[in-house]
């Protein structure tokens, strides 16, 4: 976590401070992204909204990736800045690149994202306007890894249940929000114990600090989606996910007081039976041989779900081969 270092002298000046000619600190981290990271460079650059920096924090990449940032960096010397760290992982670097960040409000932007040509001025718009901590807005998946490619506006969270909506799944991705850097200080930045979830965790802390947040409705975040993000088991994401509601749970018990025992319940223990089934009935064998196991240490489970969960305690082969027997093949075997 970022500690005390991003700090401004109080919240309070922070935000009188904001203005439509706030500075916009986007940070990228790098990791051999040789192939994307030009175009995701030259898309913070080419903002309609022109009062930003970017910080590039190159993760150890042993591709052309850096002669890629220092060809842009030389041509932008005012507007990027690199920095670089051994291979620790992308959360790190954005905890590192926030601690050298000068900018009033933060964004993060992936070495393979992008956003449409106007997504930070009407993000910085909108959040003077309702002044917000947190301006957030819609995306797409695209790519051919991406498992769905519709474009997807969510809800306005701040109309409605707040925490309650927030728990059931990462409100947004990393790259549709625009955040005050007074407000991630307050949190203490990323906490990178939850690797696949660190996102989500930050967000429901941030959220637990402040509720002044508000939408853009519109679509303006293009997340990519490579073939390599393809993997057999899944679980750890979900298991990270689920822990990180638990964690949020026990730590703001008064955010969630107005949600009874079994919601609480719902949107975490069982969270990990939903998503058993529904890699099950994807044929995702390895990822629900884990989850099933995982549940069945839970308090969500009833006996319709005790089949599954016996034939989870058998050795993964095991529970494949019966799984076959007992259901048939799937589609296409």
């Amino acid at each position: 976590m970022i500690g005390a270092a991003l700090m401004p002298a109080s919240d309070g000046d922070a935000r009188a401070a904001l203005s439509p000619g706030l500075l916009i600190t986007v940070i990228m981290p790098c990791y051999n992204a040789a192939s994307t990271i030009e175009e995701s460079m030259r898309c913070v650059l080419g903002q309609t909204y022109t009062n930003t920096e970017l910080i590039v924090v190159d993760d150890g990449s042993t591709d052309d990736s850096l002669s890629i940032v220092e060809r842009l960096r030389a041509a932008h010397p005012d507007r990027v800045r690199l920095l670089l760290q051994d291979h620790k992982g992308p959360y790190p670097a954005r905890n590192l690149a926030l601690a050298e960040a000068r900018g009033d409000c933060i964004a993060f932007l992936d070495a393979d994202d992008t956003w449409t040509q106007d997504c930070l001025a009407r993000l910085a718009d909108a959040l003077c306007a309702a002044d917000a901590d947190i301006a957030y807005c819609g995306w797409q998946n695209t790519g051919p890894a991406a498992a769905s490619t519709q474009p997807f506006v969510p809800p306005a969270y701040e109309a409605g249940d707040l925490f309650a909506e927030c728990l059931r799944s990462c409100p947004w991705p990393i790259h549709a929000a625009l955040v005050r850097r007074a407000a991630i200080a307050a949190v203490g930045g990323f906490s990178e114990r939850m690797f696949t979830s660190m996102d989500f965790d930050l967000w429901l802390r941030l959220l637990a600090h402040t509720q002044r947040i508000v939408r853009v409705p519109a679509v303006m975040a293009f997340y990519y989606w490579h073939g390599q993000q393809i993997s057999t088991d899944k679980s750890r994401q979900v298991i990270d996910a689920v822990q990180v509601r638990k964690d949020f749970i026990a730590h703001h018990p008064l955010r969630v007081a107005h949600l009874d025992a079994a919601r609480l319940l719902g949107l975490t223990d069982g969270v990990l039976l939903q998503m058993a089934y529904r890699a099950l009935w994807r044929r995702e064998v390895v990822t629900a041989h884990r989850l099933f196991r995982v549940a069945r240490q839970g308090r969500a489970w009833g006996l319709r779900d005790l089949p599954y969960l016996w034939l989870a305690r058998l050795p993964l082969n095991w529970f494949g081969t019966l799984l076959r027997w007992r259901d048939g093949p799937a589609p296409g075997d």
